[in-house]
């Protein structure tokens, strides 16, 4: 089942000038904008927060971690931002991985190894706030971007990953119930993925759209190549009787770092598109305010079943933009949500991200 995406020139409408539409008819304008909150992210009242303003701001989808209390913090937020007067609920997203994957991890280190005169580059690289030089690192702020895994001068910093198990997916999902899932996958993984896949059938979930994410990376000898590979998830998503959508997923997790994190994802659409099967397509990973820009210069020539651009994921771009109010907030001994003269403005500055 393929959703009719962007026909015309897509790139022209992607903003939030109808942030209104059901997310269904979003992605069928191409206008859709999807907030993530983080596949590995747990800090409850920071995603209550953003996920209220997000939706404020216009959002169709909230992509979160597939966790309990995630998801009730969000909800919270959604139900929020609905008191305030918003006109629809947005979908509910959550993300799942079919085995390694750099969005599901966490940073771990202990920091009694530290030496005393150790600078402490892991603290100021961090963008969630998440290290701590007494504790270490704040598990449920850290959200896997790995930047403090380099940089630190004693390779004292390790990574944890993040994976629930088919027991623990099913209960979840039952309970859950989402609007919709997104699968982050890797050349090579078609059996995983495709046993991830049975997995989220066995659930009897009525999923409005299943998201599949996939990083060209680098591809191993005897592997498929990037597009070959989707067309060998095609055969999967044909058989499950949902909507799809492909994330091209250029430079994860990097959008916050700076204007050219944005290339990423549409050299992939340049590199790719004529090749991929179809299926609508999102642009993230590094998206950010110059995502929408540089589209709007590669004039291609896209077609509504192949290659069509459905919208654009913002992630760290997105929360750089709210971090500063959420630190205002905090140090006043005050939640974001409950500022009347700061949310507003970090309302806007979400509208203003995604209308660029």
């Amino acid at each position: 089942m393929v959703l009719a995406i962007c026909a015309g020139n897509p790139w022209q409408t992607l903003a939030s000038a109808e942030p209104w539409l059901d997310p269904k008819e979003a992605l069928a304008k191409g206008c859709w904008v999807k907030w993530i909150g983080g596949a590995s992210n747990h800090d409850l009242q920071g995603l209550e927060d953003q996920a209220a303003l997000a939706t404020m701001a216009g959002a169709h989808c909230l992509d979160v971690a597939a966790d309990f209390g995630v998801v009730a913090a969000v909800k919270r937020g959604i139900d929020w931002a609905l008191n305030q007067g918003v006109p629809r609920r947005p979908w509910l997203m959550l993300s799942l991985n079919d085995g390694a994957d750099p969005h599901f991890r966490k940073a771990v280190f202990d920091p009694q190894l530290c030496p005393s005169d150790c600078p402490k580059p892991c603290i100021p690289v961090c963008p969630a706030r998440a290290i701590d030089a007494a504790c270490g690192v704040i598990a449920e702020r850290c959200y896997g971007c790995g930047r403090c895994l380099s940089i630190c001068p004693l390779d004292l910093i390790q990574e944890q990953a993040i994976k629930l198990d088919s027991a623990q997916l099913l209960q979840l999902l039952q309970e859950l119930k989402p609007d919709a899932i997104e699968v982050h996958t890797a050349v090579g993984r078609g059996e995983a993925f495709a046993q991830l896949l049975a997995g989220l059938k066995a659930s009897g979930l009525p999923l409005k759209l299943l998201a599949v994410s996939c990083h060209a990376g680098v591809v191993g000898v005897g592997q498929l190549p990037y597009a070959a590979y989707l067309w060998q998830l095609h055969g999967h998503l044909k058989q499950s009787g949902w909507p799809w959508l492909w994330q091209l997923d250029g430079r994860p997790m990097s959008g916050d770092i700076g204007a050219g994190t944005a290339h990423g994802a549409i050299a992939l659409l340049e590199r790719w598109r004529r090749s991929l099967p179809p299926g609508c397509l999102q642009l993230a990973g590094g998206t950010n305010a110059d995502s929408r820009r540089r589209l709007q210069r590669l004039e291609l020539p896209l077609t509504p079943a192949r290659g069509g651009i459905a919208g654009i994921a913002y992630g760290g771009s997105a929360r750089s933009l709210l971090q500063p109010f959420l630190l205002e907030a905090e140090l006043g001994g005050q939640r974001l949500l409950n500022c009347p003269n700061l949310w507003p403005q970090a309302q806007r500055s979400l509208e203003q991200l995604w209308a660029c």
